[in-house]
């Protein structure tokens, strides 16, 4: 199988690893970048083909295309594979606004082809049984979730006007979580943010930490925070809490939290660090899954409407820290009919 990448930064890098040892596509990846020079860098490494841009890639013969590229270049070239009848695995988001996502879902609806979205939690083991646990009953009715992702260090400060904000670039993830694991939807947020850090979360308009209260059509309350500042390393957990049972995702030896009980568990010796080595194994997975995908094996398991609803969460986040108010997910265009 003849792959495309066309991005090749860290996580291009990443994906473009992964798919050099897949036995259905080897030596036959083609990778390109804006950088050309690292696109070559790359493909040497690997034993791929770089091309020098991107309109190579759709026009010499590949059969499905990744996309790693600048968030803002997802839109233009999601809707470039779909006019040429491509399938498509995309890093999130689809677009920085829900003008643009629609806009691309449209073309990938015209045409009749395949987008998947790089939520790779979807394949993260912890998450899997979680999702198992509440669908079984084990939990009983549920009535409590709290979601997190905590990053070691913050991105460049250059990447921060570019990113979409906390709620569109990182806590994307958990509302993506929280509706793929409860198998609900949200119907109402509340949300707020602090910019306390470092100046150049106020310089880009962003913030560096964030908390929002989800309501659920069923009645259950989720909590969901997010910082860019968590020095003990990076901690992404869940907790889903029912009138049966309670259970946790990322909880394990290497969680970055410290008990203050005389008889709780030590430290972590060698504590998490990035997203890179969290959920490596799940990022590996999503691609093996986009492969069998592209060869007709198995459904489409995450596709540009799962993406939509989670941005749809973080629009309405988004609304809600700016008025100081609820918003529910009716105010938030593009839901379901």
């Amino acid at each position: 199988m003849r792959i495309g990448l066309i991005g090749a930064g860290r996580i291009g890098t990443f994906h473009a690893t992964t798919l050099s040892r897949h036995r259905e596509v080897g030596g036959s990846l083609i990778v390109t970048d804006a950088d050309t020079a690292r696109a070559h860098r790359l493909a040497d490494r690997l034993g791929a083909t770089a091309a020098p841009s991107a309109d190579e890639i759709f026009t010499w013969g590949v059969d499905a295309v990744v996309i790693t590229a600048a968030t803002s270049a997802h839109a233009e070239l999601i809707g470039r594979a779909a006019r040429s009848g491509l399938p498509v695995f995309c890093e999130k988001p689809i677009a920085l606004d829900l003008t643009g996502t629609l806009a691309a879902l449209a073309e990938v609806d015209a045409a009749g082809t395949v987008l998947q979205l790089g939520f790779q939690r979807r394949f993260d083991t912890g998450y899997t049984a979680a999702r198992e646990a509440v669908r079984s009953g084990r939990l009983g009715r549920l009535h409590t979730v709290r979601a997190m992702t905590s990053d070691q260090s913050p991105p460049p400060a250059d990447y921060l006007p570019l990113s979409g904000g906390l709620y569109r670039d990182c806590l994307i993830h958990d509302f993506d979580m929280l509706r793929w694991v409860t198998g609900r939807e949200v119907t109402e947020v509340y949300a707020t943010g602090s910019d306390a850090g470092p100046a150049m979360f106020r310089e880009a308009g962003d913030i560096d930490t964030a908390a929002a209260v989800l309501t659920f059509d069923d009645g259950t309350l989720a909590t969901a925070t997010a910082t860019r500042l968590n020095g003990a390393g990076y901690d992404v957990r869940m907790e889903l809490a029912g009138e049966l049972d309670q259970i946790a995702v990322g909880l394990d030896d290497r969680t970055p939290i410290a008990s203050t009980e005389p008889a709780g568990p030590p430290p972590a010796d060698k504590p998490w660090m990035g997203f890179l080595e969290r959920f490596g194994p799940a990022y590996e997975a999503e691609l093996s899954a986009f492969v069998e995908v592209v060869r007709g094996e198995r459904g489409n398991p995450c596709d540009g409407r799962e993406a939509l609803e989670a941005l749809r969460i973080a629009e309405a986040c988004v609304v809600s820290r700016r008025e100081r108010r609820p918003v529910f997910l009716t105010e938030i265009a593009g839901g379901r009919d």
